[in-house]
């Protein structure tokens, strides 16, 4: 698996706390939370729309959203 290797601090922007904090417990943060980080009025709407889907209205509880996307994530090779 690849990550993005960026040493970029991003003081202030809504989520460099989690990229600071997965650096700090020795962990590479996902590629895509620096995006959005960088360019979160165009990510937002993803946000929300991830959001929606993983917590809104459904026949499915949200732990049954989150097992269905890790296991989703693993067939990708995809870490969740």
């Amino acid at each position: 698996m690849m990550f993005l290797n960026l040493n970029i601090r991003f003081d202030g922007s809504p989520r460099s706390h989690m990229i600071e904090g997965m650096k700090a417990m020795g962990i590479e943060p996902p590629g895509i939370l620096y995006l959005f980080n960088f360019k979160p009025a165009f990510t937002q709407p993803l946000a929300e729309f991830t959001a929606a889907v993983m917590r809104g209205p459904s026949a499915l509880t949200s732990g049954m959203r989150e097992l269905i996307a890790a296991y989703t994530s693993n067939l990708n090779r995809c870490l969740f």
